[in-house]
């Protein structure tokens, strides 16, 4: 997704397609977002996103941005808590940019 696609949704409120975190703490919450952004019972047809280091209100939680945290969220797809596997990708989006 672009930086522009992402601001926009950032901007809304939290739905079926968006689900924001201030941080990592609540690993389950985030697997369950990313759960059900793959199944897509609405059938969007478009990503879901979570955006981590967020408040509830889009504004920058002051989340560092590290590897270790960009680690951590890669490997919810596969530490055997989602199955099937889900398509997911994840990207560091500058807040400033936003």
């Amino acid at each position: 997704m672009t930086d522009q696609e992402l601001e926009l949704l950032l901007q809304e409120l939290e739905s079926d397609r968006t689900e924001r975190k201030e941080s990592v703490s609540d690993g389950d919450k985030i697997r369950q977002a990313i759960c059900a952004f793959a199944n897509d019972l609405p059938n969007h047809r478009q990503p879901g996103v979570v955006f981590v280091g967020v408040d509830d209100y889009g504004r920058c939680a002051g989340q560092p941005i590290t590897d270790q945290l960009l680690l951590t969220l890669s490997n919810m797809r596969s530490d055997g808590n989602i199955l099937p596997l889900p398509s997911m990708t994840v990207q560091k989006a500058n807040p400033h940019r936003m």
